[in-house]
């Protein structure tokens, strides 16, 4: 059984609140001392302006604020992506449809190509690991499914490995540009990573949930 990489629980944002008023208000204790001992050593022909120490004040309250602020934002993120992560462990053992690349292993493909409208001709480009296009095949302008087995005319077969596929989009001779190809994949595993929601795929293929746009059991 496939396994959730685990995820340490976040700090509630009150946890969170809390932790960081602690440690500015030793901060601040520090910076009184500070304040104090300055005046106190201060040339009492030249006296600091009293300006001058309402301003560091204002400066250390506006930086108290920005971090109190930050470290809420950052326990909110944390609760959500580990809310998302909770969520999200129910594809585990779906098929989810996305234009993630394809781990090929010599058994035929189904990919869903995605034509431009205004194409009068589409070609279904492949690309290897390393990026370079290794077949390019005229296909329909239909969006139907298409069976791809990696063999080349002359009957070989591309070696094992991850691809990536593009329609590239023709009119009246001239390049429209390229569209997407999905697939079906297992997802096999979903992760925390740097802070954002990741689903593993079978072939290994990392995608973002927002990049799925099917499931299917």
């Amino acid at each position: 059984m496939t396994q959730i990489s685990a995820v340490t629980p976040p700090v509630t944002s009150s946890g969170t609140v809390a932790k960081a008023q602690t440690a500015l208000n030793s901060d601040f204790q520090t910076f009184i001392e500070m304040l104090t001992t300055q005046a106190q050593n201060q040339d009492p022909l030249n006296p600091m302006d009293s300006a001058e120490y309402a301003s560091q004040l204002a400066s250390f309250s506006s930086v108290e604020q920005q971090v109190l602020t930050n470290d809420l934002l950052a326990g909110l993120a944390a609760q959500m992506g580990a809310t998302n992560l909770s969520q999200l462990s129910s594809w585990v053992g779906m098929e989810a449809r996305s234009a993630a690349p394809v781990q090929f292993e010599g058994d035929a493909v189904t990919l869903h190509p995605l034509p431009a409208r205004a194409a009068d001709e589409a070609y279904l480009v492949v690309y290897n690991a390393l990026g370079e296009v290794v077949q390019r095949n005229q296909i329909g302008l239909d969006s139907a499914p298409i069976n791809w087995t990696g063999l080349h005319s002359d009957g070989t077969t591309l070696p094992a490995g991850v691809y990536r596929f593009e329609v590239e989009n023709h009119s009246a001779g001239n390049l429209l540009g390229n569209s997407a190809v999905e697939s079906y994949q297992r997802v096999e595993e979903a992760q925390m990573i740097e802070g954002q929601v990741v689903l593993l795929l079978e072939g290994g293929q990392a995608v973002f949930p927002d990049d799925v746009i099917g499931l299917r059991s």
